[in-house]
């Protein structure tokens, strides 16, 4: 079965930090897109790549059937921040620093009437109504699905936030009906850690604890362990996973990724 591809146009944006834009889309295919219970629902973005004439409507079956690799066009992942089937409304946030990068560009001259289209939704967690209280980690690649978790939580419950960004002015207004404690932690590139340092530091409610915990892969490898080993956290009450990699666009850290599955599975027969 073809997957089906979404087309919508930019209807406006935001810039909602020095860092982050918002990118409202719309249009009548979003009567067919899936509004899932998730709060970390994803997307991939499709950039066609310039020079080349695609067939339209565009249908990346047939793309990558007919064409050869390096003319497919370049996907990347994105959290959806909000959706609203009424509106017919999808927003998603980007983190957006200067000219490098596909997305983060495209945001930052993205204009009212510019086609977004994008492939999906997928997602896995969204705040569980029976846990004692929420633990939400991650730097600004986890922002919107933190921000979206919060919206979620159950009032009165507590949650923990722990939010690394690059200094005060990226801090953002997150609302919840929770009883939400958010920590911003800025980041040092001269003393890089703070964010597993600040999860090592916090005090646990407590209860049984529901974590969302997503970023850079080297910090998520760290507190997957701290979480699971030190602290006990039973993985089937744990959403954790590296969104990204220092050094390493989504291509390429798709391909370590595949990698590193591959010497588990080796490891797993042996």
């Amino acid at each position: 079965m073809a997957r089906r591809l979404t087309s919508l146009e930019v209807q406006r944006t935001e810039r909602l930090t020095p860092h982050m834009i918002r990118v409202v889309a719309g249009g009548d295919d979003l009567v067919e897109f899936p509004d899932t219970p998730y709060t970390d629902r994803y997307v991939k973005l499709v950039f066609p790549r310039p020079g080349v004439d695609y067939p339209e409507p565009l249908d990346m079956d047939a793309v990558r059937r007919d064409l050869p690799r390096e003319q497919w066009p370049v996907t990347r992942t994105y959290t959806v921040r909000d959706f609203d089937p009424a509106a017919r409304e999808l927003t998603i946030d980007f983190v957006h620093h200067g000219d490098s990068g596909l997305a983060g560009p495209w945001a930052a001259a993205a204009r009212p009437g510019d086609r977004l289209r994008l492939l999906g939704p997928g997602g896995a967690y969204a705040p569980r109504t029976d846990a004692g209280w929420h633990l939400l980690v991650g730097d600004e690649a986890a922002l919107p699905a933190i921000g979206a978790a919060l919206e979620r939580i159950p009032a009165g419950v507590p949650a923990l936030a722990v939010i690394e960004v690059a200094d005060d002015a990226e801090h953002q207004h997150l609302r919840s009906p929770g009883d939400a404690r958010i920590t911003w932690v800025h980041r040092d590139a001269t003393s890089p850690g703070q964010l597993v340092d600040t999860v090592r530091a916090i005090e646990f409610p407590p209860g049984q604890v529901h974590a969302f915990v997503h970023g850079e892969a080297g910090a998520v490898k760290q507190l997957r362990r701290h979480l699971i080993d030190e602290r006990g956290v039973r993985r089937e009450w744990l959403s954790i996973s590296g969104y990204w990699r220092h050094g390493r666009d989504e291509d390429g850290f798709r391909e370590d990724k595949a990698a590193d599955r591959r010497v588990e599975e080796q490891a797993t027969a042996s």
